[in-house]
């Protein structure tokens, strides 16, 4: 058993307004699809510290946010992201989970650790919540494994089909961080264009729409797998959102379940030959529950 699951109850009291597509269903599908994994180790996440979110957003922000608790009523904090009663313990723990599962792998009590949590965080910039994100939870994880432990190569990866407009802005210009994202474009949120002006730490890799699996491997063996391979970062972060599958509502490429197997094991092959197999992923897109479910169980059997 090589797989870690972190989790928490309370990420399903973030409630969004009903029709609302990151809903709570969203995490209990993930659970299930993880659930049907050998030999599966699930424990509690815990809360992300004020210094960790320190690394990544400003203090104006998250002062704002965690004045916003005390109101008890749901706010939207842009046309898309909502906030509500239990907003600020999902998002902490959100974050919690991913800087959890840095310490776990670092410390070698886990080779690969996934991040079962809502909401997600890689739009979320660093004053600004946008794209159903509060809190950018990988990009917080990469500067606590480079700040609390001291690594000087850590590889943030992004296949969700949007692009992690929030990770690549903390993270552009990071010396010992490597961003690379692959996404559909044109779509929310209009970002991640590779010949856009961009930090030289930053890789970008468009699909158009309709695309599917063979286009989807071809981008990722002949662009930004070999960008990690050279790279031989001392750890892996991946921000995993199975909205690019033919299922989901919010976007149109083509992808199947064992795409997420094939991204999976390609990502887990890099982490054994340069960092030792340590992986962190953490729950981003995915609005299609049946794809969810079954996306994340060929996802995770990849890691375990």
């Amino acid at each position: 058993m090589s797989l870690l699951v972190l989790s928490h109850n309370d990420c399903l009291g973030h409630r969004p307004p009903d029709g609302h597509p990151e809903r709570p269903a969203r995490l209990e599908a993930v659970l299930r699809g993880l659930d049907q994994l050998h030999d599966l180790q699930v424990e509690d996440a815990r809360p992300v510290t004020r210094s960790e979110l320190d690394r990544a957003h400003g203090p104006n922000y998250l002062d704002k946010i965690e004045s916003l608790d005390s109101a008890g009523q749901l706010i939207a904090l842009d046309a898309d992201t909502h906030f509500g009663p239990g907003s600020l313990r999902a998002a902490r723990l959100a974050a919690g989970a991913a800087c959890e599962g840095v310490d776990r792998v670092l410390s070698g009590e886990a080779k690969r650790v996934f991040a079962a949590v809502r909401p997600p965080g890689h739009h979320a910039e660093s004053a600004r919540a946008m794209g159903f994100c509060i809190y950018s939870s990988v990009a917080v994880a990469a500067l606590h494994a480079t700040a609390a432990h001291g690594l000087e190569r850590v590889a943030v990866v992004d296949f969700d089909v949007h692009h992690g407009n929030g990770s690549e802005a903390i993270l552009a210009g990071n010396p010992h961080s490597l961003f690379l994202s692959s996404h559909q474009s044109p779509l929310y949120p209009g970002t991640g264009q590779p010949d856009a002006p961009h930090a030289d730490n930053v890789r970008n890799a468009v699909l158009p729409p309709a695309s599917g699996s063979n286009e989807f491997r071809d981008l990722w063996l002949e662009h930004l797998l070999p960008e990690i391979d050279r790279y031989r970062p001392q750890l892996l972060l991946v921000s995993a959102g199975f909205d690019a599958h033919w299922r989901d509502p919010l976007a149109q490429l083509q992808l199947k379940d064992d795409d997420y197997y094939w991204i999976g094991e390609r990502l887990v092959e890099l982490a054994k030959r340069h960092a030792d197999g340590r992986l962190v992923a953490s729950l981003e897109g995915g609005y299609d529950l049946k794809a969810l479910e079954a996306s994340t169980l060929a996802f995770g059997e990849a890691l375990n």
